[in-house]
């Protein structure tokens, strides 16, 4: 057997910043709410409680980057294929037509549908599984909607 290793896949977009800055949420489901927010205040996370509810709260990791810590009855709600999903990865892009762009992009290079577009009025999101079967959620939220 060679010891050799395979060549480094080719990239065609190389930086060190994103080209299109993006707020990242990933979603994963806990056991116990408050239990796991108790967990991640001891060390020293912060929390949006706009988007905290007996279901779900929003943790602050980055200045763009959230974790969404929802029960597992939440959790399931999203996703077409629940017990197949340990988590699920959501991209906040610039308009509603770019959450429609990236999701056909995405389902004619290789990709699937995962759920139908949600329109919320203040925030519109569609979704798409990879070629590995991670699920992706794509969304956009009105500025004009105050965030705390």
């Amino acid at each position: 057997m060679s010891t050799a290793q395979a060549p480094a896949p080719k990239l065609t977009n190389v930086g060190t910043k994103p080209a299109t800055p993006r707020k990242l949420f990933v979603n994963i489901p806990v056991g116990d709410l408050q239990r796991s927010i108790d967990f991640f205040e001891a060390l020293g996370f912060t929390f949006n409680a706009q988007f905290t509810d007996a279901t779900a709260t929003a943790m602050l990791v980055g200045e763009d980057a959230y974790f969404m810590l929802l029960t597992r009855e939440k959790f399931a709600s999203f996703s077409k294929r629940p017990k197949e999903t340990s988590a699920l990865y959501a991209l906040g892009v610039e308009s509603r037509a770019a959450v429609d762009e990236m999701v056909e992009k995405a389902v004619a290079n290789g990709g699937a549908h995962a759920l139908e577009p949600q329109d919320h009025g203040f925030m519109y999101g569609w979704s798409f599984y990879d070629p590995d079967g991670h699920h992706w959620e794509v969304f956009w939220m009105d500025p004009s909607v105050p965030v705390q």
